[in-house]
Protein backbone atom coordinates (compact mmCIF):
# COMPACT_ATOMS: atom_id res chain seq x y z
CA UNK A 1 0.00 0.00 0.00
CA UNK A 2 1.11 3.75 -0.52
CA UNK A 3 1.12 6.05 2.13
CA UNK A 4 -0.46 9.30 1.82
CA UNK A 5 -0.18 12.59 3.32
CA UNK A 6 -1.28 12.33 7.49
CA UNK A 7 -0.32 8.81 7.03
CA UNK A 8 -3.38 7.66 5.10
CA UNK A 9 -2.92 3.89 3.55
CA UNK A 10 -3.90 3.41 -0.15
CA UNK A 11 -5.71 0.22 -0.23
CA UNK A 12 -4.66 -2.16 -3.28
CA UNK A 13 -6.74 -1.73 -6.42
CA UNK A 14 -9.36 -5.06 -6.29
CA UNK A 15 -8.10 -6.14 -9.43
CA UNK A 16 -4.42 -6.36 -7.87
CA UNK A 17 -5.68 -8.10 -4.96
CA UNK A 18 -7.36 -10.83 -7.58
CA UNK A 19 -4.42 -11.33 -9.19
CA UNK A 20 -2.57 -11.79 -5.97
CA UNK A 21 -4.99 -14.40 -4.63
CA UNK A 22 -5.24 -16.27 -7.74
CA UNK A 23 -1.99 -17.66 -7.71
CA UNK A 24 -2.86 -19.41 -4.28
CA UNK A 25 -5.28 -22.40 -4.04
CA UNK A 26 -8.95 -22.29 -3.62
CA UNK A 27 -8.15 -23.54 0.15
CA UNK A 28 -6.42 -19.51 0.40
CA UNK A 29 -8.68 -18.23 -1.21
CA UNK A 30 -11.50 -18.98 1.01
CA UNK A 31 -9.81 -18.56 4.48
CA UNK A 32 -9.12 -14.97 2.78
CA UNK A 33 -12.67 -14.29 2.37
CA UNK A 34 -13.43 -15.29 5.70
CA UNK A 35 -10.99 -13.64 8.22
CA UNK A 36 -10.37 -9.76 5.99
CA UNK A 37 -13.24 -8.28 4.72
CA UNK A 38 -10.34 -5.72 2.90
CA UNK A 39 -9.72 -9.18 0.62
CA UNK A 40 -13.52 -10.69 0.59
CA UNK A 41 -14.99 -9.29 -2.22
CA UNK A 42 -11.85 -10.04 -4.82
CA UNK A 43 -11.50 -13.76 -3.16
CA UNK A 44 -14.59 -14.47 -4.35
CA UNK A 45 -13.96 -12.52 -7.76
CA UNK A 46 -15.02 -14.42 -11.20
CA UNK A 47 -11.09 -12.89 -11.92
CA UNK A 48 -10.17 -15.37 -8.87
CA UNK A 49 -11.96 -18.22 -9.20
CA UNK A 50 -11.85 -18.71 -13.22
CA UNK A 51 -7.84 -19.57 -12.34
CA UNK A 52 -8.50 -22.33 -10.44
CA UNK A 53 -11.31 -23.91 -12.96
CA UNK A 54 -10.31 -25.95 -15.48
CA UNK A 55 -10.13 -24.16 -19.38
CA UNK A 56 -12.11 -27.14 -20.60
CA UNK A 57 -14.84 -26.65 -17.63
CA UNK A 58 -17.33 -24.67 -20.21
CA UNK A 59 -16.71 -26.74 -22.96
CA UNK A 60 -17.32 -30.22 -20.93
CA UNK A 61 -20.91 -28.06 -19.15
CA UNK A 62 -22.47 -27.61 -22.50
CA UNK A 63 -22.53 -31.14 -23.25
CA UNK A 64 -23.20 -32.09 -19.76
CA UNK A 65 -26.74 -32.97 -17.79
CA UNK A 66 -26.35 -29.09 -16.01
CA UNK A 67 -25.70 -26.78 -19.00
CA UNK A 68 -26.80 -24.35 -17.03
CA UNK A 69 -24.26 -24.47 -14.43
CA UNK A 70 -22.32 -22.07 -16.58
CA UNK A 71 -24.39 -19.46 -16.11
CA UNK A 72 -23.17 -19.07 -12.36
CA UNK A 73 -20.22 -17.56 -10.83
CA UNK A 74 -17.01 -19.16 -11.18
CA UNK A 75 -16.82 -19.85 -7.37
CA UNK A 76 -20.68 -21.61 -7.69
CA UNK A 77 -19.33 -23.66 -10.50
CA UNK A 78 -16.54 -24.97 -8.78
CA UNK A 79 -17.86 -25.80 -5.27
CA UNK A 80 -20.93 -27.26 -7.26
CA UNK A 81 -18.79 -29.76 -9.35
CA UNK A 82 -16.65 -30.69 -6.74
CA UNK A 83 -19.94 -31.95 -4.42
CA UNK A 84 -22.21 -32.46 -7.54
CA UNK A 85 -20.98 -34.54 -10.32
CA UNK A 86 -22.15 -34.00 -14.05
CA UNK A 87 -22.97 -36.70 -16.02
CA UNK A 88 -21.51 -36.62 -19.46
CA UNK A 89 -20.57 -38.54 -22.76
CA UNK A 90 -24.66 -39.46 -23.13
CA UNK A 91 -24.78 -40.21 -19.22
CA UNK A 92 -22.04 -43.04 -19.60
CA UNK A 93 -19.39 -40.99 -17.42
CA UNK A 94 -19.38 -38.35 -14.61
CA UNK A 95 -17.35 -35.22 -13.93
CA UNK A 96 -16.21 -33.81 -11.33
CA UNK A 97 -13.63 -31.38 -9.46
CA UNK A 98 -10.99 -32.25 -6.70
CA UNK A 99 -12.06 -29.62 -3.95
CA UNK A 100 -8.64 -28.68 -2.72
CA UNK A 101 -7.30 -27.91 -5.96
CA UNK A 102 -9.51 -28.00 -9.05
CA UNK A 103 -8.07 -31.25 -10.75
CA UNK A 104 -10.24 -33.06 -12.85
CA UNK A 105 -11.78 -36.22 -11.83
CA UNK A 106 -13.71 -39.15 -14.01
CA UNK A 107 -16.11 -42.10 -13.26
CA UNK A 108 -16.86 -43.68 -16.33
CA UNK A 109 -19.81 -46.05 -15.79
CA UNK A 110 -20.82 -50.00 -16.23
CA UNK A 111 -21.82 -49.15 -19.55
CA UNK A 112 -18.77 -47.22 -20.75
CA UNK A 113 -16.83 -50.16 -19.71
CA UNK A 114 -16.39 -53.66 -21.30
CA UNK A 115 -17.49 -56.61 -19.74
CA UNK A 116 -16.88 -60.05 -20.98
CA UNK A 117 -20.38 -61.53 -21.73
CA UNK A 118 -21.80 -58.18 -20.13
CA UNK A 119 -25.23 -58.53 -22.76
CA UNK A 120 -25.25 -62.19 -22.39
CA UNK A 121 -28.47 -62.39 -20.35
CA UNK A 122 -27.47 -65.70 -18.84
CA UNK A 123 -24.50 -63.86 -16.90
CA UNK A 124 -25.20 -60.41 -16.83
CA UNK A 125 -27.94 -58.32 -16.52
CA UNK A 126 -28.33 -54.86 -16.08
CA UNK A 127 -30.69 -52.83 -13.94
CA UNK A 128 -31.35 -49.43 -11.99
CA UNK A 129 -29.43 -48.89 -8.56
CA UNK A 130 -29.20 -46.00 -6.33
CA UNK A 131 -26.11 -44.47 -7.68
CA UNK A 132 -25.12 -41.68 -9.90
CA UNK A 133 -25.82 -43.44 -12.93
CA UNK A 134 -29.22 -45.39 -14.98
CA UNK A 135 -28.13 -48.71 -14.95
CA UNK A 136 -25.65 -50.97 -13.20
CA UNK A 137 -24.61 -54.50 -14.27
CA UNK A 138 -25.36 -57.35 -12.65
CA UNK A 139 -23.50 -60.79 -12.31
CA UNK A 140 -26.21 -63.25 -12.92
CA UNK A 141 -23.85 -66.51 -13.08
CA UNK A 142 -20.66 -66.76 -14.43
CA UNK A 143 -17.40 -68.20 -13.71
CA UNK A 144 -15.15 -66.14 -15.86
CA UNK A 145 -14.61 -62.38 -14.48
CA UNK A 146 -12.93 -59.55 -16.82
CA UNK A 147 -13.67 -56.11 -16.92
CA UNK A 148 -12.02 -53.12 -18.42
CA UNK A 149 -12.26 -49.54 -19.52
CA UNK A 150 -10.31 -46.94 -21.27
CA UNK A 151 -10.42 -43.34 -20.80
CA UNK A 152 -8.75 -40.90 -23.22
CA UNK A 153 -5.46 -38.94 -21.34
CA UNK A 154 -6.76 -35.77 -23.34
CA UNK A 155 -9.37 -35.12 -20.72
CA UNK A 156 -7.29 -35.84 -17.53
CA UNK A 157 -5.84 -32.76 -15.98
CA UNK A 158 -2.12 -32.25 -16.74
CA UNK A 159 1.24 -33.17 -14.61
CA UNK A 160 -1.05 -34.81 -12.44
CA UNK A 161 -1.23 -38.64 -10.57
CA UNK A 162 -4.21 -40.32 -10.73
CA UNK A 163 -5.52 -43.56 -8.39
CA UNK A 164 -8.32 -45.30 -10.13
CA UNK A 165 -10.85 -47.73 -8.56
CA UNK A 166 -13.71 -50.38 -9.51
CA UNK A 167 -16.85 -48.98 -7.70
CA UNK A 168 -19.24 -52.53 -6.67
CA UNK A 169 -21.17 -54.06 -4.17
CA UNK A 170 -23.03 -57.13 -3.93
CA UNK A 171 -26.24 -58.44 -4.05
CA UNK A 172 -27.82 -60.43 -1.15
CA UNK A 173 -27.67 -63.48 -2.64
CA UNK A 174 -23.68 -62.93 -4.10
CA UNK A 175 -21.15 -66.26 -4.01
CA UNK A 176 -17.93 -67.16 -5.44
CA UNK A 177 -15.71 -63.99 -3.90
CA UNK A 178 -14.73 -65.00 -0.62
CA UNK A 179 -11.37 -65.86 -1.57
CA UNK A 180 -11.28 -64.87 -4.91
CA UNK A 181 -7.97 -63.90 -6.16
CA UNK A 182 -8.45 -60.81 -8.96
CA UNK A 183 -5.39 -59.63 -11.19
CA UNK A 184 -5.75 -55.56 -11.82
CA UNK A 185 -3.69 -53.54 -14.13
CA UNK A 186 -3.26 -50.01 -15.00
CA UNK A 187 -1.04 -47.92 -17.25
CA UNK A 188 -1.22 -45.91 -20.29
CA UNK A 189 -1.61 -48.12 -23.75
CA UNK A 190 1.13 -49.13 -25.87
CA UNK A 191 3.56 -48.89 -22.34
CA UNK A 192 3.71 -51.35 -19.85
CA UNK A 193 0.96 -51.54 -16.85
CA UNK A 194 1.31 -52.09 -13.68
CA UNK A 195 -0.33 -55.55 -12.71
CA UNK A 196 -1.42 -56.75 -9.05
CA UNK A 197 -3.88 -59.04 -7.22
CA UNK A 198 -6.65 -57.78 -5.38
CA UNK A 199 -9.44 -59.18 -3.42
CA UNK A 200 -13.26 -58.06 -3.79
CA UNK A 201 -14.50 -59.55 -0.55
CA UNK A 202 -13.76 -57.29 2.65
CA UNK A 203 -11.91 -58.64 5.51
CA UNK A 204 -12.30 -56.94 8.78
CA UNK A 205 -9.40 -55.52 10.13
CA UNK A 206 -7.64 -55.88 6.91
CA UNK A 207 -6.32 -52.16 6.40
CA UNK A 208 -4.75 -53.10 3.15
CA UNK A 209 -4.93 -52.10 -0.62
CA UNK A 210 -5.38 -55.55 -1.48
CA UNK A 211 -9.45 -55.43 0.23
CA UNK A 212 -11.99 -53.11 -0.68
CA UNK A 213 -12.77 -49.98 1.45
CA UNK A 214 -16.19 -48.77 2.00
CA UNK A 215 -17.17 -45.49 0.62
CA UNK A 216 -19.57 -42.70 2.53
CA UNK A 217 -22.14 -43.78 -0.38
CA UNK A 218 -22.27 -47.17 0.61
CA UNK A 219 -20.58 -48.52 -2.26
CA UNK A 220 -17.19 -50.64 -1.76
CA UNK A 221 -13.63 -49.63 -3.88
CA UNK A 222 -10.84 -51.29 -5.04
CA UNK A 223 -7.60 -49.79 -6.00
CA UNK A 224 -7.05 -50.81 -9.30
CA UNK A 225 -3.27 -48.92 -9.55
CA UNK A 226 -1.79 -45.43 -10.14
CA UNK A 227 -0.94 -43.27 -13.21
CA UNK A 228 1.04 -39.93 -14.00
CA UNK A 229 -0.67 -38.18 -16.53
CA UNK A 230 1.78 -35.93 -18.16
CA UNK A 231 -0.25 -34.11 -20.31
CA UNK A 232 0.05 -32.81 -23.75
CA UNK A 233 0.19 -36.19 -25.76
CA UNK A 234 -3.02 -38.10 -27.34
CA UNK A 235 -3.43 -41.75 -25.67
CA UNK A 236 -5.27 -43.67 -24.02
CA UNK A 237 -5.49 -45.00 -20.17
CA UNK A 238 -6.79 -48.62 -19.46
CA UNK A 239 -7.95 -50.36 -16.79
CA UNK A 240 -8.55 -54.02 -16.53
CA UNK A 241 -9.96 -56.61 -13.83
CA UNK A 242 -8.99 -60.17 -14.75
CA UNK A 243 -10.46 -63.76 -12.52
CA UNK A 244 -9.84 -66.37 -14.45
CA UNK A 245 -10.37 -69.61 -12.62
CA UNK A 246 -12.58 -71.50 -14.44
CA UNK A 247 -14.01 -73.55 -11.88
CA UNK A 248 -15.23 -70.93 -9.47
CA UNK A 249 -18.87 -70.02 -10.24
CA UNK A 250 -19.63 -66.28 -9.21
CA UNK A 251 -23.22 -64.08 -8.94
CA UNK A 252 -23.84 -61.12 -7.56
CA UNK A 253 -21.65 -58.48 -8.27
CA UNK A 254 -22.62 -55.16 -8.81
CA UNK A 255 -20.53 -52.63 -10.87
CA UNK A 256 -21.33 -49.18 -10.97
CA UNK A 257 -17.88 -48.09 -12.59
CA UNK A 258 -14.31 -47.31 -12.44
CA UNK A 259 -13.67 -44.34 -10.65
CA UNK A 260 -11.06 -42.35 -11.47
CA UNK A 261 -9.89 -39.81 -9.05
CA UNK A 262 -6.59 -37.01 -8.30
CA UNK A 263 -4.37 -38.36 -5.28
CA UNK A 264 -2.59 -34.80 -4.95
CA UNK A 265 -2.53 -33.32 -1.77
CA UNK A 266 -2.16 -29.27 -3.31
Amino acid sequence: MKTMGHGAKQELPEGCKATIISFTSPRDACRLSSVSRNFKSAAESDAVWSKFLPPETYTILSQSSAPELAARSKKEIYFTLCDNPVLIHEGRMSFSLDKRNGKKCFMMSARNLWIICGDTPQYWTWSSHPNRFDEVAVLLNGCLLHIGGKIDTRLLSPSTLYRTYLVFTFTVEAYGFAHLTVEVTVGLVGTEATTKNVFLHSQELMDDDQYPKQRSDGWWKIELGEVFCEGGEDGELEMTCLASEGTQWKRGLIVQGIDIENTERN
